[in-house]
């Protein structure tokens, strides 16, 4: 056999690991292009169109790639949600908000709370609410405050932190007994 010299020297792209991976196989070229372009379609904000991608990649994909997909549906999920979310009204809010008090996301509480008092300072409701997240959470001082302003605004607020059990932890300070109890000073 005779050799043949080529004085051109052509160099393979290479990865991390000094291999090439060439994609031969059109199937895995199109769940590659699916997969990237749902990622371009989250990092743009459009959540409900990179979820359907990722649902059908976590059905019709190896392993690796329909695991990533569903870490990645569940993300935009979770993003989708927040974004869409809309109450018929601030008292539907507050039961979300309570909800989300109820299962620990406080942080997420306060922020629906907090976005009902911008929009009706005097909801007494939402006052109580978040003297609830901060007698849990142990901020005793924003507590007292909140739940101050709550009564002052709606007497019944009094009658009801007497025998809501949130309030647990606030049943040994002064401060507390006298808010719900003024007549016996």
């Amino acid at each position: 056999m005779a050799s043949t010299s080529t004085n051109s020297k052509t160099r393979s792209p290479k990865t991390i690991q000094g291999k090439v991976r060439t994609m031969t196989d059109p199937a895995q070229q199109k769940t590659m292009q699916d997969y990237e372009s749902a990622l371009k379609a989250m990092q743009e904000g459009k959540y409900d169109k990179a979820r359907d991608v990722f649902r059908k990649l976590s059905e019709q994909s190896s392993p690796e790639v329909a695991e990533r997909a569903r870490v990645y549906m569940e993300a935009c999920g979770r993003h989708a949600t927040k974004q869409e979310r809309r109450f018929s009204g601030p008292e539907e809010q507050y039961d979300y908000a309570i909800s989300l008090l109820n299962t620990g996301l406080y942080d997420e509480a306060r922020e629906q709370l907090e976005t009902i008092l911008a929009k009706v300072p005097r909801a007494d409701y939402a006052l109580y609410g978040l003297s609830i997240l901060e007698s849990m959470t142990g901020q005793t001082e924003q507590c007292l405050e909140h739940l101050s302003a709550a009564i002052s605004i709606n007497p019944q607020n009094r009658i009801h932190a007497r025998v809501d059990s949130d309030f647990q932890d606030m049943a040994d300070d002064p401060r507390f007994t006298e808010l719900l109890y003024p007549e016996v000073q």
